[in-house]
């Protein structure tokens, strides 16, 4: 019997977006979080004495900013050559980018795959056969597969892909393959890369994301880490998620329905961050997105008061003690109380502009017009921007609700022109 671990997408030394600028958090200790999580990693393999450890693409991200970057991955290296522990690896989209890997003195005990076909690392020890094809470019779009040689007789066959299984929609369709074409070659594990969302695709055989080992955006939410696969007499008997984040990226949404005041608010958002960090455990920082949602007296005066409002439930993110939680941004998606009519409760004002609403929220020509609009502006957002919008307007306007778009921006009308009259 023996252990293998299976990760994927470190991207060493790739900062966590958005969250340099949250005060109460030291920014180095942002900056090397995916360093501390590929340190867990080393930790695991040595603490559970694995056999190997498989990497499949995106150990970089792109070019390295200097030389400390593998500095630091050779004296990791070096301490699984240390403990017996192999390591093989194949580029992705990002390591093909990078300039650097190619000169990288890989130290004993470490294989790359090159990029073009090779015949399997057999291990006649452990009985176990590995497969693998690094990426030459960044932008590789052919299948890899069909050129992956075949399986070895009385072996466990391990394929190590960095893939788009069947054109996951959230990633680029690198390397393209599907699920048929895999269980069909003849392996016994496929361990999979480039889809930062872990996903068993199947156990017969079994094809395998482990997800990313660390989150680096707030699209990356929940528990990361990578893959524990025990082997018995060259059969897979198991394959167990273990967490090696030390960052947790959260949306957090609080229902402040009746609150009467900013200070109201707050107060509910203090208690559903507190409840947050605690069903944590406090073991890592929790970045939290947190929206506020609820038709509220307290409508007008958050979206008077934005700014003061963020600063504020930052301010208490840093008072829970220590670097426990921090608050990435801050959404408003609140609603003022509204009246049988669908007026602002006691404003008489407001049955015109209410009335326009729902007029163009019924006008199919418009909402077609509005989307097309959507979609040229859209396009010229680079991604980052993009970001910004998800979830939220982008989300309703992919899933066709331009009504619900409509009747939030009179609603952001209304309550602007609140607080201009206040």
């Amino acid at each position: 019997m023996f252990k293998f671990l299976h990760a994927a997408d470190i991207h060493l030394d790739s900062p966590p977006r958005g969250l340099i600028q949250c005060a109460g958090v030291a920014a180095e200790s942002l900056r090397d979080v995916t360093r501390r999580a590929f340190d867990n990693l080393v930790e695991l393999a040595l603490a559970e004495r694995v056999a190997f450890l498989v990497i499949a693409g995106d150990l970089f991200d792109g070019d390295w900013r200097d030389f400390n970057t593998g500095l630091f991955l050779a004296r990791q290296l070096g301490r699984l050559r240390d403990a017996g522990i192999r390591v093989y690896i194949v580029y992705g989209n990002h390591d093909a980018e990078s300039n650097l890997t190619k000169s990288l003195p890989w130290p004993e005990g470490v294989h790359v795959f090159g990029s073009r076909p090779c015949e399997p690392i057999v291990d006649e020890q452990l009985g176990v056969a590995l497969h693998g094809r690094s990426f030459k470019e960044r932008e590789t779009m052919d299948n890899l597969v069909p050129s992956y040689s075949e399986p070895v007789a009385g072996a466990l066959n391990i394929g190590i892909l960095h893939t788009a299984v069947e054109g996951n929609a959230q990633h680029a369709s690198y390397a393209p393959t599907s699920l048929e074409e895999l269980k069909h070659k003849g392996y016994d594990y496929w361990a999979l890369g480039h889809v930062h969302a872990a996903r068993v695709w199947a156990r017969e055989p079994w094809i395998v994301f482990p997800g990313n080992l660390q989150g680096r955006n707030i699209r990356e939410t929940g528990a990361k880490g990578a893959c524990l696969v025990t082997v018995e007499e060259r059969r897979i008997v198991s394959v167990e998620p273990v967490v090696l984040d030390v960052l947790r990226w959260r949306h957090l949404e609080v229902d402040v329905a009746g609150a009467a005041s900013r200070s109201a608010v707050e107060e509910r958002v203090r208690e559903a961050m507190t409840q947050a960090v605690r069903s944590e455990g406090g073991e890592r920082l929790l970045a939290m997105r947190i929206t506020v949602r609820g038709a509220c007296r307290a409508h007008s005066e958050l979206i008077a008061h934005e700014e003061e409002l963020c600063a504020d439930l930052r301010a208490l993110a840093a008072g829970l003690g220590g670097d426990v939680a921090l608050v990435e941004k801050v959404r408003i998606e609140t609603r003022p109380e509204l009246s049988s009519t669908g007026c602002v409760s006691g404003e008489a004002t407001a049955v015109e502009l209410w009335r326009m609403v729902e007029e163009a929220s019924a006008d199919a020509k418009f909402l077609a017009q509005l989307k097309d609009d959507f979609a040229d502006l859209l396009a010229k957002l680079p991604a980052e921007a993009r970001l910004e919008l998800e979830p939220g307007p982008l989300t309703s306007l992919r899933e066709g609700r331009l009504d619900e778009l409509v009747r939030d921006a009179a609603l952001l009308l209304r309550a602007r022109l609140d607080a201009g009259e206040s």
